[in-house]
Formats: C-alpha cells, sequence, structure tokens
C-alpha cells in the first residue's frame, strides 16, 4: 500500500517532484533527497514524530504540512534544522496496520509489520470469531500471523488446544506459553529478526508477554518520554521498541479487534486460506456459498476438505462485513 503526498497546487514545482521520488522510494533505500537522511518513526506525538535513524540515535522532528500522518514503523526522509529535525517525505508502505476511531472511521496505526501475533487465552474465552477475524486482517494485509495460546496454565480442557492444532494444520505458526515460563526464549524465537504487533482481546495477557520481551521497564519511559517533553508522558498512537535478541515490537494497546467493513466479501474468503483451492469452482461466479447448487465450499466442507467451523465462521463474518456496509 503506497502512501501518497497530498499536494495543494495543481502543478509540480521542481521540488515537490524531488519529494514525489522520495515518497516513492523503496523502504530500506539509501537514497536521500537534499541532504536528507533515511530513518524509522519510533513513536508519534500529535504533530511530531520520533525518528530513528541509521546509527540508532534519536531525534524528534515536526512533520510538513503537506504529508500524510506517519506513524510508528513508517520509514521517512528527514533533515536536520536547528531546533529538532524535519520529517520531508514518507517512504512507500509495504502494508499498513488500521484501527477504528470512535467515528468508526480506519485510521493507520502502525507500517511495515512482518508478523501479527494473535494472543488468545483460556480466560476470558476468545470471541467468537475474533481469531478468524484477526487472520483475515492478516491476510488482506499481506502479513504473516502467528497464533499464541497464552496462560496455559489455566487450560482445563484440550478444546483450546486443539483449535491451535487446527490452525497449525493450516500452515499457520503456533505457540504455547504462560506467565511461569522463566524467559523470553520462546517468543524470541518466535518473532527472530521481524517487526511484530501483538493483538487480542483485553486480558489474554498481552501486556505479560511484552514484560517478558521487554524486562528493562526504563524502556517503556526513558527516551521516549525524556525526548517528547523532558519527562513529560504524552499518549501516542503506537511505539516501536527493539527487542534484545533481534527483532522490533511495535506496542499499541488499543489494539483489541479489528473492523473487516472495508473487506469484500470476496476478500474475506481469501482470507480462510484453506478455501483457494476451491474459489472460482461453484457454478455460479457470485456464488454466496449459502444455498446455491454445485457450490465447491460446501462439497468441500461434506467431504472434510474444510473444517465445518471453520467454514461457519466464515458465513458469520462475511455477514457481519455486510450488514456494516
Amino acid at each position: 500500500m503506497a502512501y501518497t503526498i497530498t499536494m495543494t497546487k495543481p502543478r509540480l514545482t521542481h521540488q515537490q517532484a524531488r519529494r514525489i521520488k522520495a515518497q516513492r522510494t523503496q523502504l530500506g533505500s539509501a537514497e536521500a533527497v537534499d541532504g536528507g537522511e533515511m530513518g524509522t518513526v519510533v513513536a508519534r506525538y500529535g504533530k511530531q514524530a520520533l525518528v530513528e535513524n541509521a546509527e540508532g540515535d534519536r531525534v524528534l522532528c515536526h512533520l510538513r504540512s503537506h504529508l500524510e500522518s506517519p506513524v510508528a514503523g513508517d520509514g521517512v526522509i528527514w533533515v536536520r534544522s536547528e531546533e529538532a529535525g524535519v520529517i520531508i517525505a514518507i517512504t512507500e508502505r509495504l502494508n499498513v496496520l488500521h484501527r477504528p476511531d470512535i467515528r468508526g472511521q480506519l485510521r493507520p496505526i502502525a507500517a511495515n509489520v512482518q508478523l501479527l501475533l494473535i494472543v488468545f487465552a483460556p480466560e476470558p474465552a476468545p470471541q467468537p470469531n475474533l481469531l478468524d477475524r484477526y487472520l483475515v486482517a492478516a491476510e488482506h494485509m499481506s502479513v504473516e500471523a502467528a497464533l499464541i495460546l497464552n496462560k496455559a496454565d489455566l487450560l482445563k480442557d484440550n478444546g483450546l488446544s486443539q483449535r491451535l492444532e487446527r490452525y497449525a494444520t493450516l500452515g499457520y505458526r503456533t505457540l504455547t506459553t504462560h506467565s511461569g515460563m522463566s524467559d523470553a526464549s520462546d517468543l524470541a524465537n518466535l518473532i527472530r529478526d521481524s517487526t511484530v504487533v501483538l493483538v487480542g482481546q483485553s486480558g489474554v495477557g498481552k501486556s505479560s508477554l511484552i514484560q517478558r520481551l521487554l524486562p528493562d521497564a526504563s524502556i517503556r519511559v526513558g527516551a521516549l518520554s525524556e525526548l517528547a517533553d523532558k519527562g513529560r508522558h504524552t499518549t501516542t498512537t503506537a511505539e516501536l521498541f527493539h527487542l534484545p535478541n533481534g527483532g522490533r515490537l511495535i506496542d499499541s494497546p488499543g489494539v483489541r479487534e479489528f473492523g473487516l467493513g472495508h473487506v469484500t466479501p470476496a476478500e474475506i474468503a481469501l482470507g480462510f486460506r484453506e478455501f483457494s483451492p476451491f474459489l472460482g469452482r461453484c457454478r455460479f461466479r457470485d456464488c454466496h456459498h449459502e444455498r446455491e447448487p454445485d457450490c465447491a465450499l460446501r462439497a468441500a466442507v461434506t467431504d472434510g476438505s474444510i473444517s465445518e467451523a471453520r467454514f461457519e465462521s466464515y458465513l458469520q463474518i462475511r455477514q457481519s462485513a455486510l450488514d456494516a456496509s
């Protein structure tokens, strides 16, 4: 998903053309514009953003008025000024993670995510379809998803374990963990060098997982708040942290659910990866996979190629998206 610059004039000046060229620079390129430096947005503070350069130094930068809103994980080009830096362009995004605001409109909160860690637990029990909704969102973003069964010490039956195994058979990486584990090696092996975001409903233990990954609590208040305003804590959309064993964590406590109102029914079906061999094989091109004759998906459910539980989940998610549109 490319991030575009909105221009205020119908004709481009030479300087604006250079900025567009910078805007289209591929993430990770060493190209600079007008003496600018490549950097990564670590956090966003109102009309400012904290940017980290290649050497790991962090500078609070102002935003040019013509730019769209950068978020944690964005690659940017910035220039130094007397008091702070100035972001002059945002590089092309590989993907973007949204969440709905209070008006129900989608708002970007993180960019260039490589791994979505979907966390669930015995308590509170997963909401119906929630895990599949996360997986649809991940497939729609073209982001790898992995599932973590947390608080495994509270398991009273093997229902959730069997559900985790079902996702593993579909090719998703999975992990079973709990807070009593001595270190974060299980999580580090799963994340490796990826840029990761944790999602899941409230109470499943996302904060405890983050604490295991970032045991030094001072990381969470030190450089970020000091650079923002001499220790004043400012609410941010999301913050990016480097993990001790490699990888990066974008922490956004507000990511609890994904609205799928912007995803078409066809895209929802593609979010169920086991459906792919059967899509396009129904008798009718506009098959809703409900009561139409010769539906390839329903036939696959009958012969066991698609689990009935996942198919019912798909129908419910599809209907809820149609109701929201």
